[in-house]
C-alpha cells in the first residue's frame, strides 16, 4: 500500500521507530498522521503532531477502552483509518522472577494492543475492502531475548497474531506487516552490553524508510537486519544446535551464569 492520500495511526510516536514512521507517512504524502503515546509522553507528542501537521491522542494502548478512543478520534478528525501502525513497546528485565505486573504489561502492550486494533479495525476494511494492518515486534519475537524473559516471551506472542491475520485477512484487501528490528537508537536502547547490538545499531529514519518501502511491496516479515533472517534458517534446521549457540552468545555478551 502506497501511503499518499491515506489516513494513518501510529501508537509509540512520541520518540524512536513510531515517530520516525509518522514523519514518514506524512512526508509521503498521507492524508492525515494521527500519533499516539502516554500522557507521560504529552509534550514531546504534541511537537511530533505539530510538526506533521497531525492529531495527537494520549492512552495506554494496552487498554482496550483507550485504543478505542485513539480510532475514534482519528475517525473524527479524518474519517476511516486505512493504516494502523501499533508500535508502542517497552522492556522490562529478568526471566522468570519478573514480577507479575512487569509480564502483565508486557502481554497487554506487546500482545493485547494489537488484538485490541485489529477487533476494531478488522470489520471496516473487510467491508471497505482496503486497509493496512502494521505491528511491531522484535527480532527477538523470532529468535530470543537473552536478558529479558518478557520482552522476548510477549514479542514472540506478537508475531503469531499477525501470521494468523496474514492467513486470514491478506486475501480479502488488507495488508498486513509485521515489523522485527534488532538494535535500533530509541529511548529503549541502554548502555551496556546487549546480544541485540552483535550487528550494529540502526537510526530510527532508516527503519522508517524500510517500512515505507516494505508496505509498498505489502510484504510481511520486515527484517531492519538483514542477518536476522540466516539466524532464523539456523534456528529451525536444528533447533538444539541453535540453543547451544545462544547459550555461547550469552556467555560472551554477559558472561557466564554462576551456579546456584
Amino acid at each position: 500500500m502506497h501511503v499518499k492520500g491515506k489516513v494513518c495511526v501510529v501508537t509509540g510516536a512520541a520518540s524512536g521507530i513510531g515517530e520516525a514512521v509518522a514523519r514518514a507517512y506524512a512526508e509521503a504524502g498521507a492524508r492525515g498522521v494521527v500519533v499516539a503515546d502516554l500522557k507521560s509522553s504529552r509534550d514531546k507528542l504534541a511537537k511530533v503532531a505539530g510538526d506533521i501537521d497531525g492529531l495527537a491522542v494520549t492512552g495506554d494502548v494496552g487498554l482496550e477502552e483507550d485504543i478505542k478512543a485513539l480510532i475514534a478520534a482519528a475517525e473524527d478528525k479524518y474519517g476511516p483509518i486505512d493504516v494502523f501502525f501499533s508500535n508502542a513497546g517497552l522492556s522490562r528485565k529478568g526471566q522468570e522472577t519478573a514480577s507479575d505486573a512487569d509480564w502483565d504489561v508486557s502481554w497487554r502492550v506487546h500482545v493485547m494492543s494489537h488484538v485490541f486494533a485489529a477487533r476494531a479495525l478488522v470489520p471496516g476494511m473487510l467491508a471497505r475492502g482496503s486497509g493496512y494492518l502494521l505491528n511491531t515486534a522484535s527480532a527477538a519475537g523470532l529468535l530470543a531475548s537473552l536478558n529479558s524473559m518478557p520482552y522476548g516471551v510477549t514479542k514472540n506472542a506478537a508475531v503469531a497474531p499477525a501470521e494468523h491475520r496474514a492467513i486470514q485477512y491478506g486475501d480479502r484487501g488488507i495488508g498486513l506487516s509485521v515489523l522485527c528490528p534488532q538494535s535500533v537508537q530509541t529511548g529503549m536502547t541502554t548502555p551496556g552490553p546487549s546480544a541485540a547490538r552483535v550487528d550494529g545499531v540502526l537510526q530510527p529514519p532508516e527503519v522508517a524508510r524500510m517500512v515505507i518501502e516494505a508496505m509498498e511491496a505489502e510484504r510481511f516479515l520486515i527484517l531492519s537486519h538483514p542477518q536476522v533472517a540466516e539466524y532464523m534458517l539456523r534456528k529451525a534446521s536444528s533447533r538444539d544446535r541453535w540453543i547451544a549457540g545462544m547459550r555461547r552468545l550469552r556467555d560472551k555478551i554477559y558472561g557466564a551464569p554462576t551456579s546456584a
